[in-house]
């Protein structure tokens, strides 16, 4: 863990905006990773579609899971067209790399995917799908030798969680295409990380202003918390670059600001880290921002 103490005394602003003083590989530029992974690791296929999902496309999940799950990026990427497009800029060059750092990083990833809707368009397939993705329970560590130093990841594990709705676009059982419509994510590390709600709206109208809540639940007592707030533009660089950000001591039971939208309609990536003695929780949830002639953004799918 880095020295969370030495960094700048916070500066009072109710701004998203930060400075750099401490690194961190946000989770939001690694769990849309998990997005482009979504479709490459449906541990469960479920159709939840009014009509069945047909078998070729269920097949297919089934086949790119069994490959994901092994960390098998060759036999993942032949389901991936070469011209492959993705809504954030990702190719398919940039998706191969990126997904190679993720299993690097995450070797233990399940997921659960919902078939929400398809519709056959000429010989493609356009389906949308929820994915739930988790980092798998550790085996249990066999003793170290006396002589061996732990890694960085036996002393601090990571936590992966998220749900992303997305929408694919098959030809001849490759994907093609692929829109991200929501997400949400959560990244956390320690003995007992910060309980942490977000509060952000699914969209937002360009120049609008909207609140950013990240809320612990835990009681803030006489023990430090630190945090910040982070909005960032969608990008395919923003996949695989760490981003500095500067922490903020904080006098309340989490993180309350103010953001504004862009004056053009695009995705914003809307995170919170949250810092305290026992463990760090990070959470990220995209924001749409869409014209001002927009409709009210979609209801998500019913559970089952």
């Amino acid at each position: 863990m880095p020295n969370i103490l030495s960094v700048a005394q916070p500066q009072p602003t109710s701004s998203l905006s930060q400075s750099s003083h401490w690194r961190w590989q946000r989770v939001a530029s690694i769990l849309p990773l998990l997005i482009l992974g979504m479709t490459m690791g449906a541990g469960r296929v479920e159709a939840q579609s009014a009509s069945p999902a047909p078998a070729e496309l269920l097949q297919t999940l089934a086949q790119i899971d069994a490959a994901a799950s092994q960390g098998k990026l060759p036999e993942v990427m032949a389901f991936y067209s070469p011209a492959f497009t993705n809504s954030d800029g990702m190719t398919y060059a940039t998706l191969q790399d990126a997904l190679k750092q993720l299993w690097q990083q995450y070797p233990n990833l399940t997921y659960t995917t919902r078939v929400n809707t398809w519709r056959s368009e000429g010989n493609a397939i356009i389906a949308e799908t929820t994915t739930t993705i988790a980092t798998a329970p550790a085996p249990t560590p066999r003793p170290a030798a006396r002589s061996a130093q732990p890694t960085e990841s036996a002393i601090r594990p990571f936590s992966l969680q998220a749900t992303i709705t997305a929408r694919q676009r098959f030809e001849n059982q490759t994907i093609v295409q692929q829109e991200i419509l929501a997400e949400q994510s959560q990244l956390t590390s320690g003995e007992k990380p910060p309980t942490v709600t977000v509060y952000l709206p699914d969209q937002v109208k360009i120049g609008q202003s909207y609140d950013f809540d990240a809320v612990v639940a835990e009681p803030l007592g006489d023990r430090l918390l630190l945090g910040a707030a982070l909005e960032e533009p969608i990008q395919a660089s923003g996949y695989l670059n760490p981003t500095p950000v500067e922490l903020e001591l904080l006098s309340s039971g989490g993180l309350f600001k103010v953001g504004r939208a862009p004056r053009t309609a695009e995705n914003r990536w809307v995170s919170a880290i949250i810092v305290r003695d026992d463990g760090i929780t990070t959470v990220s949830q995209r924001l749409r921002v869409v014209p001002l002639t927009a409709p009210a953004a979609p209801q998500p799918p019913a559970a089952p």
